[in-house]
């Protein structure tokens, strides 16, 4: 039963990362209106017809996902009620990805409805956001169980609070510069009236100071485990978002790496996520790190 959880809350993560690819796939293929209503395809229709071609069909698959989606994250939280006694705080967590999941679906609809509004749009991947990292700290829970408070050096959690602050910083910014970009979702569609070529420097200044803060990280952490681990993790996607995003900048905004851009971040927020719990340590290990303290100083 312990292993049908634990199944359960990686294919929780796994399916809120992919629904932001399938959904990007949506944005960056004009397909955002590929089905103009909602939850039917069309006004007649619950699934799209030919005359609606791939636009439809990418629509429509996406919503698809978000069905499975929903349906992994309610499997998850039937075995967190289950095992909520053996999984102290899992079933909070639980609870809130199954309404933040419900929420989504209802968000993507006033998306289609106010027809792909630059802000709803923004909102919409947000949200997608921190279900991944909710969902990141879901997972942590399951298979390391509860921590009674944090541990490492000053230092260590120092760049760890910066770097968590760091990131929505980078990804709010990283919205905006979507929003003012070519890919808004079909081709009427608004943006948010931002200069894109000023907006990817801007992007890009918050986006350098993460990649100090996660060499910083990995320098101070390197020889704790598990969170020198997750810090060399962090580090490492955060290095390859940084050179797709100059690539892709470079190349005029290709759809394949501007898809790739989207869901490394939050990839980038699931190991943020995952580095800071790291540091988090077990009530044993937090007696026992006392008393060494307390020889020490004696």
């Amino acid at each position: 039963m312990t292993r049908g959880i634990r199944i359960a809350s990686i294919a929780t993560l796994a399916t809120q990362i992919i629904i932001v690819g399938t959904g990007g796939a949506v944005r960056l293929t004009g397909s955002g209106l590929g089905c103009t209503t909602w939850p039917y395809c069309t006004p007649e229709s619950f699934v799209p017809v030919p005359e609606q071609g791939i636009h439809g069909i990418i629509e429509f698959a996406n919503r698809v996902m978000g069905g499975v989606v929903l349906l992994v994250a309610a499997i998850m939280l039937v075995l967190a009620i289950v095992h909520r006694r053996r999984h102290p705080g899992v079933l909070r967590l639980a609870i809130l990805i199954v309404v933040g999941t419900i929420a989504q679906a209802l968000i993507g609809a006033v998306v289609v409805f106010l027809h792909l509004r630059p802000d709803t749009v923004g909102i919409h991947f947000s949200i997608s956001a921190v279900l991944v990292g909710v969902a990141a700290w879901m997972a942590w829970r399951v298979f390391r169980g509860r921590r009674a408070r944090w541990g490492g050096s000053l230092a260590q959690r120092s760049l760890m609070l910066a770097t968590t602050v760091m990131v929505p910083v980078v990804v709010y910014v990283g919205i905006l510069t979507t929003g003012s970009g070519p890919h808004a979702g079909d081709g009427g569609a608004a943006r948010n009236g931002l200069d894109p070529a000023v907006m990817q420097h801007v992007h890009a200044l918050p986006a350098y100071a993460l990649l100090a803060l996660a060499v910083g990280l990995v320098l101070a952490g390197w020889r704790m485990r598990p969170f020198g681990i997750w810090a060399a993790t962090l580090l490492g996607l955060i290095v390859l978002q940084a050179t797709i995003g100059i690539v892709q900048s470079n190349l005029g905004l290709p759809i394949a790496l501007v898809g790739a851009h989207m869901v490394i971040s939050v990839m980038i927020v699931a190991a943020t996520v995952v580095a800071a719990l790291s540091l988090r340590v077990p009530a044993a290990e937090s007696v026992e790190a006392d008393d060494v303290r307390e020889r020490v100083a004696a």
